[in-house]
């Protein structure tokens, strides 16, 4: 069998014209766009694309964007003080603190001064404990679009065998939750795990997000299992995932491809926390 491509491109455009239409109703009843306010700290090369794509991603929904460049001389004090405007600022719904920040800074105690309503990233012990409780809060960005990739392909996740590669704070845990709210059976394998296959194989849904280029094989995947590949890794001049994509999808009943699998995702999934932010306070 050849696996079906999980177009994320698509769902996150999608998405995206629901937000759209969110924001610019949004827009009529309170005579104000939705705001996200994004900080970048320093001039990483990398760290500036991103900025610049969620920055486009706003504009392109009608979400009003405020940047705020900082010099990697900045101060962690005053950093949080730029935080603490932003948490009192009516005008913007989300604050996202673009990582990593530079070396003098710490990342948990920077993030730690943003307002649990206005987490945008959804990185907050708070929003994360909320989350592990099922209590409505703000979760993070890429596994909210992973959910909504296996929701696309029509595979139930309820009664599922789920397997999760990678336990990361980002991606890993959180997603392990989304799956166990969504009644699957889920099963996280780490750099620990002696043989990822005997997990692996079982596996209806299979999570890749351990950052290790062609770390799943085709023998490694249940047959017509939906295989999500978080991994952006670089191939010489090409970006490739945490899956063989080859063997990988000859087996899978459905993949998503890197680039364009989850990414787009990401972004969209964003777009969906400053509207969920926003409507909070209606």
């Amino acid at each position: 069998m050849s696996a079906r491509i999980i177009d994320g491109k698509q769902l996150a455009h999608e998405i995206k014209s629901q937000v759209r239409s969110e924001a610019e109703a949004y827009l009529i009843r309170n005579g104000r766009r939705m705001g996200l306010a994004v900080i970048l700290v320093g001039d990483d090369f990398a760290s500036n694309i991103y900025v610049r794509n969620k920055i486009n991603a706003c504009n392109e929904v009608n979400i009003r964007s405020f940047s705020f460049r900082l010099p990697a001389s900045t101060s962690e004090s005053e950093l949080i003080e730029l935080i603490h405007r932003l948490n009192n600022d009516e005008s913007v719904d989300g604050i996202l603190v673009q990582l990593p920040l530079p070396p003098h800074m710490r990342q948990n105690v920077v993030l730690s001064h943003i307002s649990v309503y206005k987490d945008a990233d959804g990185f907050l012990a708070e929003n994360a404990g909320n989350l592990m409780l099922g209590n409505p809060s703000l979760n993070a960005c890429t596994p909210c679009g992973i959910i909504e990739l296996i929701r696309s392909t029509g595979r139930p996740i309820d009664g599922a065998n789920a397997v999760v590669i990678g336990r990361s704070n980002i991606v890993g845990k959180p997603i392990a939750l989304m799956l166990l709210e969504n009644h699957a059976t889920v099963t996280m394998c780490h750099s620990h795990t002696t043989d990822y296959a005997d997990f692996t194989r079982r596996a209806d849904i299979l999570v890749v997000a351990a950052g290790v280029k062609g770390l799943v094989t085709g023998d490694m995947v249940k047959e017509g299992a939906v295989v999500i590949d978080v991994g952006m890794n670089r191939d010489g001049k090409n970006i490739c995932g945490d899956c063989d994509f080859d063997s990988v999808s000859k087996v899978a009943g459905y993949i998503t491809p890197v680039p364009g699998g989850v990414g787009p995702m990401t972004i969209a999934m964003l777009l969906k926390n400053i509207v969920k932010a926003a409507l909070r306070l209606e």
